[in-house]
């Protein structure tokens, strides 16, 4: 362990992490993404948070450890918004179902090999295009979100704006407590609220056995299968890209996303947790607000890991101290952040078409657009498409 003292900032670094007020900030660089859908798990779904934030806790720290880069750990998406639009009908052995189904198959995916392949045969120009539709996409979600409270969104975005490479005063630091703050002022009653905070150990119980054999396959049909190609896209292929990226000094491999995939929800399922998956936004989050190794994954793990354990029955409570506008803020910087990947497609009439028909169809259905950017690029490579 070293720490190292310098005028402006205190660092200390730990089995390759840095861990400084920089990384504590960009470490909530995805929160835009991660408490809505924890929040409607809970609320709509009726799972017990335990699970949930506990699996998230303890792979965000073996992330930030193991690839030493900002690799976030998400919810999956495609199943986080069917199991909470459908609420009534998506039960929570369902949702585990999908998560066994999703280990098991990209743990096949990476052990055989078959991930490697895919990879070889998917080029630069649809990986760009679908980062830059997710981008996109997160830009248009942050402002609907920001929508609801226009004046306190805007004033978030001017702090961000005039905070954006200030390593004094991070900027994510500062939109957090301003946030916090508007939240107490508008909602006093929280005071009160967090008076009663019920703080008490408990340790998740196995989900495994409380799941039936129709809850498996209705997992794997309605929730698994959807989400594939969005994992394939989004948390494989375009993460090991913008890791790579970003850290050519630390790169990852898509074996290794694809197995840990595998292995983390294996063993989210098995306690009651909810899907998880890595992902491009969720790495663009972080990187825009100031993380530039693990550290940032280590210190928001054991943050979730403590909620988790020891504040599980107050989990709602605590989130409602971020106000839906301030993480549309976050969403919309870590979709421009994202958006900004395009940058090194070379101008090519034939790169762009592919990267931005692949771009606004990845807007629509992820895994149409990886398909439909494929067959468009090695179509114009043998001039069966001519523009």
């Amino acid at each position: 362990m070293k720490i190292i003292l310098f005028t402006s900032k205190v660092t200390m670094r730990l089995w390759g992490n840095e861990y400084n007020k920089m990384e504590f900030a960009g470490a909530f660089g995805d929160l835009g993404t991660l408490i809505p859908f924890v929040v409607g798990y809970i609320t709509l779904n009726r799972m017990d948070p335990l699970g949930i934030l506990v699996a998230f806790g303890l792979f965000k720290i073996f992330a930030g450890l193991y690839f030493k880069t900002p690799v976030p750990v998400q919810p999956m998406k495609a199943i986080g918004g069917m199991a909470i639009a459908h609420a009534g009908t998506i039960t929570p052995g369902m949702i585990w179902g999908a998560g066994i189904f999703t280990g098991f198959f990209w743990l096949l995916m990476g052990v055989t090999g078959a991930i490697n392949w895919i990879e070889k045969v998917t080029t630069k120009p649809v990986i760009r295009g679908i980062m830059l539709g997710l981008g996109l996409s997160f830009i248009v979600e942050g402002l609907g979100m920001m929508r609801s409270q226009p004046l306190l969104a805007i004033g978030g975005v001017v702090l961000v704006l005039l905070l954006l490479t200030n390593q004094r005063l991070p900027a994510m630091l500062v939109l957090l407590i301003y946030g916090v703050v508007f939240a107490f002022i508008q909602r006093p009653e929280l005071l009160k609220d967090f008076s009663h905070l019920s703080i008490k150990f408990r340790w998740p119980e196995l989900a495994l056995g409380k799941i039936t054999w129709k809850e498996l396959f209705s997992g794997f049909v309605l929730l698994g299968l959807p989400q594939a190609p969005l994992t394939l896209g989004n948390a494989i292929l375009a993460t090991v890209s913008e890791n790579n990226n970003h850290f050519p000094e630390r790169k990852v491999t898509a074996k290794a996303i694809t197995v840990d995939h595998g292995v983390m929800n294996l063993i989210s399922a098995s306690i009651g947790g909810v899907p998880l998956c890595h992902g491009a936004g969720g790495m663009a989050g972080h990187l825009r607000f100031g993380a530039r190794t693990g550290g940032a994954l280590v210190i928001l793990g054991l943050i979730v890991l403590v909620i988790g354990l020891f504040l599980s029955d107050s989990v709602v409570l605590l989130f409602q101290v971020f106000p839906r506008p301030i993480l549309g803020v976050i969403l919309f910087f870590a979709g421009v952040e994202l958006a900004l990947v395009i940058k090194d497609i070379k101008l090519k009439r034939q790169n762009l078409f592919v990267l931005v028909v692949t771009a606004g169809t990845a807007m629509w259905n992820m895994g149409v657009a990886y398909l439909a950017g494929l067959i468009i690029y090695y179509g114009l490579q043998r001039r069966w498409i001519k523009l």
